[in-house]
């Protein structure tokens, strides 16, 4: 049986292969894992029947970011966030079907969600080589709305609460009121910048694919016709389902076919901790 022996060639290419492996253990042993707390703020707003447009409607938001960063590629996060969004077909100058609808909300919310992120190039504050890098992120939220709409007095009230297409009814038993309680995907990304060995500045775009289409409170179709057929139906009800007064039961209020998504474009102020451990330093 004949030796085999390997082609000088292929030889030099394994062991340049080994060096570059070995490269990346090292780096990787060198990276110091480390913690930063960051303040994010900037503008969201929402995706759904009564809006269509990307930044239509838009309103600030803030909220709070602790990240770990593991290594140079990879960081967990922990977010806090307060939103808010709103719609008014009232508004629409050129949807004739908006402008007869004539509904209107706004709501707050509450968003608590941990996330994983990315990073396209290598990125360590404090380290010149790698001072910033796109990345992208995604993860599991958990979030708490609750629409409101203005009636005829100037009140805003909570528009699950009435059940304006027939939640709750016996007329239309197959018809729950929706969770204000619910879980989202976050997904997004952005550009991470070091200003120094401890600051760094994060521009940041967010969106969040839910689960609901009643995030403006509007999915199906009218519960009943003017002058309100269903007895179990409230007057305030049947106001804030059909403020202009002129659609008949069953006709179609909105696409139940198409959930809801609430986005946000921000900038993030992130401050690394003091995360230096005695005899760790080799």
């Amino acid at each position: 049986m004949r030796n085999f022996i390997l082609p000088s060639k292929q030889i030099r290419n394994f062991l340049i292969l080994v060096v570059f492996i070995s490269l990346g253990f090292t780096a990787n042993a060198q990276y110091k894992e480390n913690t930063e707390v960051g303040f994010i703020a900037g503008a969201s707003y929402y995706l759904g029947d009564l809006n269509t447009t990307h930044f239509n409607k838009s309103l600030p938001f803030g909220g709070i970011v602790i990240r770990k960063n593991i290594d140079r590629r990879f960081s967990y996060k922990a977010e806090l966030l307060y939103l808010n969004i709103s719609a008014d077909d009232r508004n629409n100058a050129t949807d004739t079907i908006a402008i007869n609808r004539g509904l209107h909300f706004r709501s707050s919310i509450f968003e608590l969600s941990g996330q994983i992120e990315f990073n396209f190039l290598p990125f360590e504050l404090g380290n010149a080589l790698y001072t910033w890098t796109p990345f992208v992120y995604t993860g599991i939220s958990f979030f708490h709305f609750n629409p409101q709409a203005e009636n005829k007095e100037g009140l805003w009230l909570n528009l699950q609460e009435l059940g304006t297409e027939g939640q709750g009814s016996t007329s239309f038993p197959e018809r729950t009121k929706y969770p204000l309680a619910q879980i989202a995907i976050p997904l997004g990304g952005g550009l991470k910048i070091a200003v120094n060995p401890s600051f760094n500045i994060i521009l940041e775009y967010g969106v969040r694919k839910t689960f609901t289409d009643y995030l403006d409170d509007v999915s199906k179709t009218y519960p009943l016709t003017n002058g309100g057929e269903i007895a179990d139906i409230s007057n305030a009800t049947y106001e804030m389902s059909d403020p202009t007064g002129t659609h008949i039961a069953g006709e179609q209020r909105g696409d139940p076919n198409k959930n809801d998504w609430y986005s946000f474009v921000g900038i993030t102020l992130s401050f690394k901790l003091n995360n230096q451990t005695k005899g760790c330093d080799y």
